[in-house]
């Protein structure tokens, strides 16, 4: 009797443990067949929205407007291409220091605000083609006695903190001999400047000419600047398939003149560069 209960419950164990090796066995090749795989496209179909990550004062490419509507170049050019996609164009303000936390945890699907492109964001995001390209100039108020940037030594020089502008003037010769004060945004260091808190503001040509044409301020662009720049688009490092189905509409929208429509709007010409 002893000898049959403990064969009837060897076999049990026998049987258990089989049944977690074959529960393991499955679990394993479930993981690795879905390791790796790209379903950042699938999920904003699914979703039926994309989620667009901006400083929302970048003025003439994605800012709030005077009805408190987030509006831009940018924006009509992502609310085209969600269109065409089939999904809603969801626009999020991000503070733009910690932008690529925000894509990392996916509070976001894109950066897609007048982005610069350098070595680290190509590092941490998988970025499009570049779609327009930037310069990063000084400007002054009309009243200023500078004329050029020779003029700027020991000058006070507001620049938007976590900007590729900061990183620019930080590592040029000017650098050394101007005092940096770091913003949150470059509406901010322009009214900074207006108040004359600051000197001079070191941004994008974009937003100093669109102050200048559009607001009627009275500021004057330096005509030395530091460098040219281009503007893309940043996604997750792994979002290859939404990367790529953007970067197909956005040619096609070239292709078939939207894009130069939208920028002619904002800018009087087709100023974008996407092939």
């Amino acid at each position: 009797m002893k000898a049959s209960i403990f064969k009837r419950i060897l076999t049990g164990m026998v049987a258990g443990s089989l049944l977690l090796v074959s529960f393991g066995c499955d679990s394993k090749e479930n993981t690795s067949s879905t390791a790796g795989e790209d379903t950042s496209l699938q999920k904003v179909l699914d979703s039926g929205k994309l989620i667009l990550g901006l400083d929302a004062t970048f003025k003439p490419m994605g800012y709030t407007d005077e009805n408190d509507q987030i509006v831009g170049f940018d924006i009509d050019v992502a609310e085209e291409v969600c269109k065409r996609m089939k999904v809603e164009l969801v626009k999020q303000p991000i503070n733009w220091e910690t932008k690529e936390e925000d894509l990392k945890v996916g509070r976001i699907d894109c950066i897609w605000n007048g982005m610069s492109v350098n070595p680290s964001r190509a590092e941490e995001m998988n970025l499009s083609e570049p779609y327009m390209c930037n310069e990063m100039v000084f400007v002054v108020p009309a009243s200023s006695e500078a004329k050029s940037m020779n003029d700027l030594k020991d000058k006070v020089i507001g620049v938007q903190n976590g900007s590729t502008a900061q990183d620019i003037l930080k590592a040029s010769e000017i650098g050394t001999t101007i005092t940096e004060q770091a913003m949150a945004t470059n509406i901010e260091a322009l009214q900074q400047m207006e108040l004359g808190l600051v000197d001079v503001v070191f941004l994008d040509s974009v937003v100093a000419n669109y102050e200048i044409t559009s607001a009627g301020k009275d500021y004057v662009v330096l005509p030395d600047g530091l460098e040219e720049e281009e503007y893309a688009i940043g996604f997750r490092k792994n979002d290859q398939k939404l990367r790529d189905e953007v970067q197909k509409i956005l040619s096609e929208m070239k292709k078939d003149g939207t894009l130069g429509e939208i920028s002619t709007k904002w800018f009087g010409s087709d100023v974008t560069t996407v092939k």
